[in-house]
Formats: structure tokens, C-alpha cells, sequence
């Protein structure tokens, strides 16, 4: 990595050198500030910060309009670590950390306690993301997206004060599906005919009896799929003739759930939920490790792999086609040369990569 880098001195006077291994776990073990045995520490804002820089850098012009997805995910554990409770909904202790994508990118990685609402601390964390984007482009159009779990009165009131879009998913209960009982009455009829699924959507507007401080735009989906029915609902700020009912949800909302797939890429790719040190600062830092490495090959897809095959591959896929690949080193007194097999048979990939990111 110091070869690829070209920070194999570690005293040159241009560039810092690599951290090893050891520095590290010792940047995981400090403090919150520095003491005179430990002088190496952490500085959580700036990592945060960075974060956000990174996906407004990889813009050439900052788009008209982005999506900022939020979704929770439950990290395992097996020991006794600091923050350690137990989930019913998971059935099992972890950690439940809140992630904030927008498309391919990430823009927080938050670790917290699992005996939490889901939405707990969201506000702060898209509060700080929206303040960083609009700094360095006031004019810029923010959607929020997330689940039922984040259908907060907080949130919601946030956004609607801020200039901030949101759709979100929303629990059902037997007020709202006998709002849509006569088009859950033509879908059934629809579906008993065609032996296929049918929906129908209706658009409407509904406030909750005391928690909600205002009336706000629902739609609802009628759905009657395999001998039964299945509505559906989400609350949005978006106005009808900016989008329709069924397009709102089957192609806005909907699309939420590829977010899902790049929390898993966190996880299983590149092992975010490897957090088994005692303390919640150091597991938090472990986050933020694999979100950089996640950050990383995101930008090695986007500036190295474009229009290849491997553009819109997983961190999985990245990791076991063009990292993990034997190579034979061989360090004299003047250089260090790497000899590489000629029959990888993904060394054109290889060689466009490293001449487009050099």
C-alpha cells in the first residue's frame, strides 16, 4: 500500500507517512484528547465532515436535486462491549447504527446503542449533513427518504422548516386502510379475474388524532396479491402535480430499498460489524474504518472502472477480482518491484484502473 501510495519513506519531507497496523490500535485505544503518553487521538467532527467533502468533491457540479436515504441496521455482538442491549426485533444484543447514503455514496456512519428508537439522534445527523451540503451549494434540492421507522413528528417538522423534501414510510393502522377499503375492493375484484396481483393507488390527505401537528399528503397502496390484501402507505411533503401517486411510490419510494444493498456491502464486503473492542469510541472508529474503505473503492468504481465490467460490481466482487490477486515482492537496496502472474485474467481491468487513476 506505501508502494501504491508512494509514501514508502516514511521521512520524506512532502507527504505523511502510512499508518501501520500498531498506530492504528493505538488511535483505536485514545482518548478523547491527548495526554502526554498518549498523544495520538481522533477528531470525530472532522471525520464526519469528511465524509460529506468526499461526496460533494466527486461532483464536478453539485446536482440540482439529491436523495438522502436513512436506514438503521443491527450490528451483532458476542462480548461484553460498552452500549450492549438487547434487541427483541433482532433477538439478539448488538449495536444499531444509523446509515445516511445518498445513491452510491456514503455520508454518515453512526454508531449507537440498540435500546434507542430507530429515528433517535437522525434529526442531528441530517441536520449537520444538509448544513454542509447547502454551504457549499445553497440552491440545491434535498429529498430524505427512509422507512416507516423514521415517519417522526421531529423529523417531518424539521424538514418542512428547513427546505427539506421528505418521504417516508408509514405504519398502517385501521384508520388508514379503511381509507382505501373501496380501492382495496377493486383490487380484489381485479386480481379474483386476472388470477394475477393488482393495485390500485389512492391519494389523500390525513393527520394522526394528537401526535402529528398538521394534515400531510398520503398515499396509500391497495394491493390484493395472493388471496389477500396488502396495503401500504407513505407520508410525503412532495405536491401532487410534482408527482403522482403511483409514480411517488413505485418509483420514488421503491427505489429506497437499494440502499439496503449498499449497507450490506459495508457488512459482509468489507466488515463494518467487526466491533469488539470495550468501547463504543473505539467500535465507532472501526465504522469509520470500513466506511473509508467503502469510500474508496465506491471511488475506484466511479474514476477507475467506468464503462467496464466491473462499474457497477459489489466491494465484494472489487475486493476478490482486483485486490486479492498473488504477486511475487521483491525489495532491493534501490527499489521494490512487484511481478504479477501474466494470466490474471483481470489484468486489463487492472492496468485501465491504474492508468486512470494515476
Amino acid at each position: 500500500m506505501a508502494v501504491l501510495a508512494g509514501k514508502l519513506a516514511a521521512r520524506r519531507s512532502d507527504c505523511a507517512p502510512l499508518a501501520g497496523k500498531s498506530t492504528l490500535n493505538r488511535l483505536e485505544l485514545s482518548r478523547p484528547e491527548p495526554t502526554r503518553s498518549a498523544k495520538l487521538t481522533a477528531d470525530p467532527n472532522a471525520i464526519e465532515a469528511l465524509l460529506v467533502d468526499l461526496f460533494l468533491d466527486a461532483h464536478k457540479r453539485t446536482p440540482r436535486q439529491i436523495t438522502l436515504d436513512l436506514d438503521a441496521t443491527d450490528d451483532p455482538l458476542h462480548g461484553h462491549q460498552e452500549g450492549r442491549f438487547f434487541h427483541g426485533y433482532y433477538d439478539g444484543c448488538c449495536y444499531l447504527p444509523l446509515y445516511v447514503f445518498c445513491g452510491r455514496h456514503l455520508l454518515a456512519a453512526k454508531l449507537r446503542r440498540s435500546n434507542i428508537d430507530g429515528a433517535s439522534g437522525s434529526v442531528e445527523e441530517i441536520a449537520r449533513i444538509v448544513r454542509q451540503v447547502r454551504a457549499r451549494s445553497p440552491r440545491v434540492r434535498i429529498l430524505l427518504r427512509a422507512d416507516s421507522g423514521f415517519a417522526r413528528e421531529a423529523m417531518m417538522i424539521w424538514c418542512e422548516q428547513n427546505r427539506v423534501d421528505h418521504l417516508f414510510g408509514l405504519a398502517r393502522n385501521a384508520r388508514l386502510v379503511a381509507e382505501i377499503e373501496a380501492e382495496m375492493a377493486q383490487a380484489r375484484i381485479e386480481a379474483e379475474a386476472s388470477g394475477k396481483p393488482a393495485r390500485r393507488f389512492r391519494d389523500f390527505t390525513w393527520s394522526t388524532l394528537d401526535s402529528w401537528s398538521r394534515t400531510r399528503r398520503i398515499i396509500g397502496k391497495a394491493e390484493w396479491t395472493g388471496g389477500e390484501a396488502n396495503p401500504r402507505f407513505v407520508v410525503t411533503s412532495l405536491k401532487r402535480e410534482e408527482a403522482k401517486a403511483r409514480h411517488l411510490y413505485e418509483a420514488v419510494y421503491c427505489a429506497r430499498g437499494e440502499m439496503e444493498n449498499r449497507i450490506k456491502e459495508c457488512q459482509l464486503d468489507l466488515l463494518s460489524d467487526r466491533t469488539s473492542a470495550a468501547t463504543m469510541r473505539a467500535n465507532q472508529l472501526r465504522l469509520w474504518f470500513a466506511s473509508a474503505a467503502y469510500v474508496l473503492l465506491c471511488a475506484l468504481r466511479r474514476m477507475g472502472l467506468a464503462h467496464t465490467q466491473f462499474a457497477t460490481a459489489t466491494c465484494g466482487t472489487l475486493r476478490l477480482k482486483l485486490l486479492k490477486i498473488g504477486a511475487l515482492v521483491r525489495i532491493s537496496v534501490r527499489r521494490v518491484s512487484i511481478a504479477m502472474a501474466s494470466a490474471c485474467p483481470w489484468q486489463h481491468e487492472f492496468a485501465l484502473a491504474h492508468a486512470r487513476l494515476r
